[in-house]
């Protein structure tokens, strides 16, 4: 007789734990259908125009050729892959609304390594010599400004205001 209580006690017990797991389970699983729910009307942000700097994705004799006859400058970022000022200008200063809306508006933009394609000769004909380099160069190739390290917006802004 002992032998049939241990064995209904446990199975008594047994259901009540079972009982309470499979509410643990729905309650789990209900919260996560919830979390599903809410996540799936949420949207990545869509890249806009105010994203950053739109750099052109032409050689740099077209952009001189675009300069001249947009009656615009060139705003040319010269870089090296291994500069962590340049990536940090990337980054930061050239996502600027701000500085992106203000390039965008008045130059031809190009982003130039100066360790791969044309970019060996353009950073010999301009003298490039350290990184990161803006050239502001007008549609006859003409330097007329450079911009050397890391800028944050303001100080960007600040470089470039003569020619806004």
């Amino acid at each position: 007789m002992g032998f049939k209580t241990k064995t209904s006690s446990t199975v008594i017990l047994l259901c009540n734990f079972t009982g309470n797991k499979i509410k643990m389970k729905s309650l789990n699983i209900f919260t996560l259908l919830v979390f599903l729910f809410c996540v799936s009307f949420t949207q990545a942000p869509q890249k806009t125009e105010t994203d950053g700097i739109n750099f052109e994705n032409i050689s740099f004799q077209n952009a001189i050729q675009k300069a001249k006859k947009d009656n615009k400058l060139l705003f040319v970022n010269v870089y090296a892959d291994w500069c962590g000022a340049c990536k940090l200008l990337k980054e930061n200063t050239f996502k600027s609304k701000d500085v992106a809306d203000a390039v965008n508006s008045h130059f031809i933009s190009l982003d130039i390594n100066a360790e791969k394609g044309e970019g060996i000769d353009i950073s010999k004909k301009y003298e490039v010599t350290a990184h990161p380099l803006i050239l502001i160069i007008d549609g006859n190739g003409k330097v007329k400004k450079r911009i050397l390290g890391y800028k944050k917006d303001a100080q960007l802004l600040s470089e470039l205001n003569e020619f806004l």
